[in-house]
């Protein structure tokens, strides 16, 4: 269904941008969901949506300023754009087409860390 990558160790105050790719045509008629959850540790939280053109997003108020997301669906890959990392940021990521995780991959982990 959906793919995450680009997850990486990166000091506070750096950045990193993840992608998301779709295997399906499908998924470009669908709103995307940004979700990250702290492994073993809480639910998924979620950190941003796009719509289906990318005409539309909204954030957490906690990665307000900071995240960017994004998508080219002629090739089906949906971006989020991390900037000014801190630490609470540091989880596993995912992608996918609700906020409880419906089509989600395997995620990606970002930690933040000096």
């Amino acid at each position: 269904p959906l793919a995450e990558s680009g997850g990486d160790l990166v000091q506070p105050g750096g950045s990193l941008t993840l992608s998301c790719q779709a295997s399906e045509w499908r998924f470009n008629l669908y709103h995307i969901f940004w979700i990250r959850q702290v492994p073993g540790k809480g639910p998924l939280e979620w950190v941003a949506t796009i719509d289906s053109d990318g005409s539309w997003t909204d954030y957490a108020d906690s990665v307000k300023g900071r995240f960017t997301t994004s998508r080219v669906n002629a090739k089906k890959v949906i971006f989020l754009q991390m900037n000014n990392l801190k630490s609470e940021d540091t989880a596993r990521y995912y992608c996918a087409t609700s906020t409880d995780g419906q089509n989600r991959g395997q995620g990606t982990q970002v930690t933040v860390s000096s």
